[in-house]
């Protein structure tokens, strides 16, 4: 990869694996409240989130759910990658000064199509805090 382009559908293989950490702060879940418009209270009201099932404030699902784009995009497959599916499962809370670590791997290529199906989860830790799978489509070389 030259920063501009990723992978094509030919260099992907069953297994491979891409992953992104970022350690999550206060800035970080402001500016995502800022630019997403999601300003419900648990994410930043410290008082309003210990009266939750969650004892405290936590970060925005999809604030740690974009480190798998992040993947997708920068990484694996790369740069050219065009998201066409995504589910996921919420887990476990995530917290200011919890690392997510961002996990994708490839399970499926449906080549015919150029797509790719991978498994994306992301851990704090050892702890599963989100679970899912997506399909992309990847540039070919043909």
């Amino acid at each position: 990869m030259n920063g501009l382009e990723g992978l094509y559908l030919e260099d992907i293989e069953i297994g491979m694996v891409g992953s992104y950490a970022k350690t999550v702060t206060e800035t970080d879940i402001v500016m995502f409240a800022g630019l997403s418009g999601d300003t419900n209270p648990v994410h930043l009201n410290q008082e309003f989130a210990e009266t939750t099932m969650f004892e405290g404030r936590i970060a925005h699902g999809m604030l740690s759910a974009g480190f798998i784009s992040t993947v997708l995009g920068t990484r694996l497959p790369g740069p050219g990658t065009i998201y066409l599916s995504q589910n996921l499962q919420f887990k476990a809370p995530v917290r200011i000064g919890d690392t997510v670590t961002a996990k994708v791997t490839v399970r499926e290529i449906i080549a015919p199509k150029r797509r790719v199906v991978l498994e994306t989860n992301c851990y704090v830790g050892d702890k599963c805090v989100i679970a899912g799978e997506a399909m992309v489509m990847v540039p070919s070389r043909q």
